[in-house]
C-alpha cells in the first residue's frame, strides 16, 4: 500500500509539473528569451526552439497531463476501493478533485504566472526531452486531426496572420498603460506602429504657416529673411507662391556670401537652390521615412491630387510623431493648448487631433479631419458662431474665437470633467 501511495504522490507532482509548465511556457516573455539567447543563454535557446513548434509543445504537455491525470485517478480509486469498498469510488473522487484542483492546477499555475520567466528557463531543458519522446505520437495525432478537419471542410491555419501579430504587439504595449514609469516609452512604441496608418498631410506644416522666400527679392533681403528664420531650409518661389522653383539651404547661402567676400548683391539665390522634391499628400509616414533615408534628404513639399502645394514635411516632423515635440534654441514657441482650472482646455483651432490624443490619452477620431477646427466643422456640418456649444464623442466643444470662416480657438471639456449642461 505504501508503494501505491508513493506512486499517487509522484503522479500528482508530475501533474503539477505539466500544469505549471504549460502556464510558464506560454506566459514567459518572448522578447526577453530572444535577448537572453543572443546573450548566450542555452536554456533560453531551448525555450525559443520549443516555441518554434508550439503545437507540438502544447500537444506533448496535454498528452502527458492527460495520461498522468487518468493514471493517478485510476490508482487512487483502486486504493480507495481496497480500503473502503464500493464507497471508495466516492471518497477517491472527492479527495482527488480537491487535491488536483488546489495542488496540481491552481498552485503550480499561480506560481508559474508570477515567476514565468524563471520557471520557463528551469523547465525548458526537461520539457525539451519530453517533447522529443512524445513528438512522434503528437505528430501522428495532428495528422489524424487534420484529416478530420478536412472531412468537415475546415483546415488548420499554419501561417501567422500579420494583422493578428500586429494586434498582439499593440496589446502587449497597452498592457502597461497603467504603469507611469513606462508611459513615454509606451507612447513612442504606439506611434511607431501607427506610422503606416498616418499620412504626411496629418503632420505637415500647412502652407499658411510655412516660411517661403520670393526669388525676385533683392539678394540682401533674401539673406535677411534666411537669417531671421528659425529654419535651415526654405522653399524658393517665383511669380506665384505655388510655383516653387527650389529649396535654399542656409549653409549654402553663407558659403556663397563668404566666397563673394560679403558682396551680397552679386548673390544668385536661385542658382544655389536645390531641386524641389514633391510628394503626394497621401504618402504614409513610414513610406516617407524610408524615402528620406534613401534620398538622404530631410525636406519635402506636399501636394494634393491636383498638384497644388499643401505644405511642407520634414524628417523632424516624423521624428516628433514618434518621440513628441523636439524643441531647440531656434524654435518658435507656439502655445496651442492651455489647461484651465476647471479641467477644460483652451485649444487653438490648428492643433492636430493626433497631438491631443497622444498627450491626453483621448480617443477623438482623426480619420475625417486633422485639426480640432476641422473636426468641429465636420461633425457640426456648419461653420459655428462664437459661443456655440457642441457635444461629440463625450466631449464638450465651445467655440471661443473665429476669424472669418476659420475657427481659431475652442474650449474642450473632456468627459470626466464635463459639467452637466443642456445640449446645443
Amino acid at each position: 500500500m505504501i508503494v501505491e501511495f508513493a506512486s499517487i504522490v509522484f503522479l500528482l507532482l508530475l501533474l503539477g509539473f505539466f500544469a505549471g509548465s504549460e502556464t510558464a511556457l506560454t506566459v514567459a516573455s518572448k522578447p526577453l528569451m530572444h535577448h537572453l539567447e543572443k546573450e548566450g543563454d542555452h536554456r533560453a535557446a531551448l525555450f525559443n526552439r520549443l516555441l518554434d513548434r508550439k503545437e507540438r509543445l502544447l500537444g506533448s504537455i496535454l498528452l502527458g497531463n492527460t495520461l498522468v491525470h487518468i493514471f493517478a485517478s485510476a490508482m487512487a480509486t483502486s486504493v480507495a476501493i481496497t480500503l473502503f469498498g464500493d464507497a471508495g469510488v466516492v471518497y477517491a473522487t472527492g479527495v482527488m478533485t480537491v487535491v488536483v484542483l488546489v495542488f496540481c492546477e491552481i498552485l503550480p499555475k499561480t506560481f508559474a504566472i508570477h515567476h514565468a520567466n524563471a520557471a520557463a528557463l528551469f523547465i525548458a531543458p526537461m520539457m525539451r526531452v519530453f517533447v522529443g519522446i512524445a513528438g512522434p505520437t503528437i505528430h501522428a495525432i495532428h495528422l489524424f486531426v487534420d484529416a478530420l478537419l478536412r472531412v468537415f471542410g475546415a483546415r488548420a491555419a499554419r501561417e501567422t496572420d500579420i494583422e493578428a501579430a500586429m494586434m498582439e504587439l499593440r496589446g502587449a504595449i497597452e498592457v502597461h498603460a497603467s504603469e507611469v514609469e513606462v508611459e513615454e516609452e509606451r507612447k513612442m512604441l504606439r506611434s511607431i506602429l501607427d506610422l503606416d496608418n498616418v499620412e504626411v498631410s496629418d503632420v505637415m506644416t500647412h502652407r499658411k504657416g510655412a516660411a517661403t522666400i520670393d526669388a525676385d527679392l533683392a539678394p540682401a533681403d533674401i539673406v535677411d529673411q534666411i537669417l531671421k528664420s528659425p529654419y535651415t531650409r526654405m522653399p524658393l518661389w517665383r511669380d506665384n507662391p505655388d510655383n516653387i522653383i527650389g529649396v535654399v539651404h542656409a549653409k549654402d547661402i553663407l558659403r556663397a556670401v563668404r566666397a563673394l567676400d560679403g558682396e551680397v548683391e552679386k548673390l544668385d539665390v536661385a542658382e544655389l537652390a536645390s531641386a524641389p522634391w514633391f510628394i503626394p499628400d497621401s504618402t504614409t509616414l513610414l513610406e516617407q521615412l524610408t524615402a528620406f533615408r534613401k534620398r538622404r534628404e530631410h525636406f519635402a513639399l506636399v501636394v494634393d491630387e491636383y498638384g497644388t502645394l499643401m505644405g511642407i514635411v520634414t524628417l523632424e516632423d516624423i521624428l516628433e510623431e514618434i518621440v513628441g515635440d523636439i524643441s531647440d534654441e531656434h524654435d518658435i514657441a507656439v502655445a496651442g493648448v492651455r489647461p484651465q482650472t476647471n479641467g477644460s482646455f483652451v485649444v487653438d483651432g490648428t492643433v492636430t487631433i493626433r497631438d491631443l490624443n497622444r498627450q491626453f490619452e483621448w480617443r477623438l477620431p482623426d480619420e475625417e479631419a486633422a485639426t480640432i477646427a476641422g473636426l468641429l466643422l465636420h461633425e457640426s456640418r456648419q461653420i459655428p458662431n462664437v459661443g456655440q456649444v457642441f457635444r461629440f464623442f463625450g466631449f464638450r466643444f465651445e467655440v471661443l474665437r473665429r476669424h472669418r470662416n476659420q475657427i481659431t480657438s475652442v474650449r474642450i471639456t473632456p468627459p470626466e470633467s464635463a459639467p452637466v449642461a443642456e445640449e446645443d
